[in-house]
């Protein structure tokens, strides 16, 4: 038996939807171990197009269990959408193949109202927020405040609980100058869709335990890159959870022994979306073109990605920081009709040459990439299935590349199709 964690080992928007799909097909099991529904997947079966954010990869797939585990946090009725959403797919949602933590925290209205208020009052020094409520969400987690899936079983310690988490936003709030966030509307809709919520709930650190003795195949997925980790990326502007696989472990409830691999999806160039730094970053024709061939619009947000060439520093780095045994390179026939092609193999900051990127968010800004050049192939990739079927450059691009972030290349994806896909190492059979 193998379990596999996938994570974006950049800024997110790697290509994950397309890997983990393939990697869904072959798991029992399925688990989302971070994030909201400011992340989403965008899968194609059968013709089909799903845009999932709360709901794991596996769930458009027959005889699989899809998990939304603790580490989640969850915006009730935007969950009660999607189902609704790939229900009217022909999707079939039941507590036979969906469960989700009882320890799972909410998203609440007045979390969506408060990232708001903080990004519109933040001017030039926003962080580009989903707008979603997450970091907010997170917030009064980590605070003890938090609603949580199993608080919606009770009406008195609801009561108690919202009491609780409304003192401290509203203080927040009149010192805002906003109206302050009444109860009693909010207790009726909670309480209204609580057992649509609630019949999906179960302590989830115990079914992994059983799937494990069962021998079943578990696929941990994550959302958004490494790069935006609140603790390992470019702080501040990140997201507010952990997005490195050692988080598969403590947002489902199982050890980290449970973990046999590690999947880091890369594309090819790089993307990020929303403010905070980027040194490899083309605002140029060069960018544009990046953005239009490889259609860089977000799966949930739509707004445009910003793109850059391959930062290899900070891949070499994500991988280090999540013990990624593998990568899945993804998006390489958007690169087909350059001239030519760069790599970040290093920055230049304050006159001297470093080989990482430092903490400090003033030294991210600063840093300017070193490249190496490489002349580009100008004929098609988008389809192979093959690597010596590659053109020459492409294979050396990609030879350098594996050489420098030292890190194996498990598969190379050549279009969005998930059939086009150079198959070198199935993470599940090693």
């Amino acid at each position: 038996m193998k379990n596999v964690a996938v994570v974006g080992s950049q800024w997110g928007d790697e290509g994950k939807g397309k890997i983990v799909d393939w990697l869904s097909s072959e798991a029992d099991v399925v688990i989302r171990f971070q994030g909201g529904h400011n992340a989403g997947h965008t899968l194609v079966i059968d013709g089909v197009t799903y845009k999932l954010r709360l709901l794991p990869s596996g769930i458009v797939r027959k005889n699989k269990i899809s998990i939304i585990g603790n580490g989640v946090v969850v915006d009730p009725w935007a969950l009660l959408d999607e189902i609704q959403e790939i229900k009217s797919k022909g999707v079939e949602v039941t507590q036979k193949n969906l469960i989700i933590s009882e320890a799972a925290n909410l998203i609440l209205p007045f979390h969506r109202e408060m990232d708001e208020i903080r990004e519109d009052a933040a001017g030039k020094s926003k962080i580009g927020t989903t707008r979603r409520g997450i970091g907010p969400a997170y917030e009064d987690k980590v605070g003890r405040r938090s609603i949580r899936v199993m608080d919606l079983a009770s009406e008195k310690n609801l009561t108690h609980k919202l009491e609780k988490v409304l003192m401290h936003h509203n203080a927040i709030r009149k010192g805002l100058g906003k109206k302050i966030y009444e109860k009693e509307n909010l207790m009726k809709d909670l309480l209204k869709i609580a057992p649509e919520i609630l019949k999906y709930s179960q302590p989830v650190w115990k079914k992994i335990d059983e799937f494990k003795s069962q021998g079943k195949k578990i696929l941990f997925e994550g959302a958004q890159g490494i790069l935006l980790d609140v603790d390992h990326g470019t702080y501040p502007f990140v997201t507010s959870s952990n997005t490195v696989a050692a988080a598969a472990a403590t947002g489902s409830g199982c050890g980290p022994n449970s973990i046999n691999y590690v999947l880091g999806i890369t594309k090819a160039y790089t993307t990020r979306v929303g403010e905070g730094p980027f040194p490899t970053e083309l605002t140029d024709k060069i960018g544009e073109e990046l953005g239009t061939r490889g259609k860089e619009f977000g799966t949930v947000t739509s707004r445009k990605r910003r793109c850059g060439w391959f930062d290899g520093v900070l891949v070499r780095q994500t991988i280090k920081i999540s013990g990624i045994d593998g990568i899945a390179l993804t998006k390489l026939d958007v690169l087909d009709e350059l001239d030519e092609i760069k790599m970040c193999i290093g920055y230049e900051l304050n006159g001297k040459k470093i080989d990482y990127l430092p903490a400090s968010i003033d030294d991210q800004l600063k840093a300017k990439p070193v490249y190496k050049a490489f002349e580009g192939w100008k004929s098609p990739t988008s389809g192979i299935k093959k690597f010596d079927n590659l053109p020459d450059n492409a294979k050396n691009y990609i030879n350098e590349l594996e050489k420098f972030i030292e890190s194996k290349i498990s598969s190379i994806s050549t279009s969005p199709e998930r059939n086009d896909t150079i198959l070198i190492e199935d993470p599940f059979k090693i």
